[in-house]
């Protein structure tokens, strides 16, 4: 069986004679949470408005479960369902209304799978509510609820936790996990939060200038960036000892080297040996904010 459930393959987009998205190859998986991200302006939107239909490609293809976006777009939006930006709602109506509304453009939604995705979103107590009554957070749980409608196999949720306070933040991360956890749901997850998107992503695909440069597992991209960083001392003979075998960093009165494997041992000894004083040895991790700036220049995101 399968597992990937939105391929994506030399997609590009030109306005007037300027390229903005370059070539992007990716692939999603089932039951996977892929994080989206990049500066203003690299081309995160535009690429989401051409993976959801809304516009069309210049160049390459993109298939939804197998189906062509381009060659038989219906039956690949079968299986699309997305917020992008903010979930658009009839606030006069009641949350019940609104999906009855949004049921009724869409191919054979039962009453019965209405309940069920009431009850999945965990809006029960306040389905029959009045929209414009729901805080952020159910604003956004009733949006996922009208993208789940269908039984999608693919989420597209740009900005899900935009403007929602820690606590909803957290609660709207642990839904997303259990949709690709519990259900197999692919999700991808546009968001300008790198914190929350290392939390919550299995991989990312991070853009700079309408390319992809760099996509993989949140944990393989933070551990190839792994540093120690040394308290020692004299600081300056230290740092001349440790320049015979890496490049060295000087942060205050910090040594910071990369993290080469097992050659900490090795550089190690040299210092004693050398008579250098260790008072620490420690490794860093970087957050994904750190990996971020060092890939995109320091792109604002």
């Amino acid at each position: 069986m399968n597992d990937v459930t939105l391929a994506v393959h030399n997609l590009r987009k030109k306005i007037g004679r300027k390229e903005i998205i370059k070539g992007l190859n990716f692939e999603l998986k089932k039951g996977e949470v892929f994080g989206f991200l990049g500066p203003n302006g690299a081309g995160k939107t535009t690429t989401i408005r051409m993976l959801t239909g809304l516009i069309k490609p210049t160049e390459g293809s993109i298939s939804i479960c197998g189906y062509d976006v381009r060659r038989d777009f219906t039956k690949a939006m079968e299986f699309l369902g997305c917020i992008v930006e903010n979930p658009e709602l009839y606030p006069f109506l009641s949350g019940w209304d609104n999906l009855v509304h949004f049921a009724g453009m869409l191919p054979s939604v039962t009453e019965k799978q209405i309940i069920e995705t009431v009850s999945f979103v965990g809006l029960d107590e306040r389905i029959h509510d009045k929209v414009k009554t729901y805080s952020l957070g159910m604003r956004q749980r009733l949006g996922i609820a009208q993208a789940l409608l269908n039984r999608p196999k693919v989420l597209i949720l740009d900005e899900p936790t935009n403007g929602l306070d820690p606590a909803g933040i957290r609660e709207m991360r642990e839904f997303i996990r259990g949709l690709a956890e519990n259900e197999g749901l692919s999700v991808l997850v546009s968001s300008h939060l790198l914190s929350e998107i290392q939390l919550l992503c299995d991989r990312v695909a991070i853009m700079a200038k309408g390319e992809i440069i760099q996509i993989d597992s949140v944990e393989n991209l933070l551990t190839r960036q792994e540093k120690l960083v040394w308290r020692v001392s004299p600081l300056t003979q230290a740092k001349e000892v440790l320049e015979r075998f890496t490049d060295v960093e000087v942060d205050g009165s910090y040594l910071i080297t990369p993290l080469e494997g097992d050659k900490a041992a090795q550089w190690n000894k040299a210092l004693i040996e050398e008579g250098v004083a260790i008072y620490e040895m420690n490794r860093k991790i970087p957050v994904l904010e750190d990996l971020f700036l060092q890939l995109t220049g320091g792109g604002k995101i």
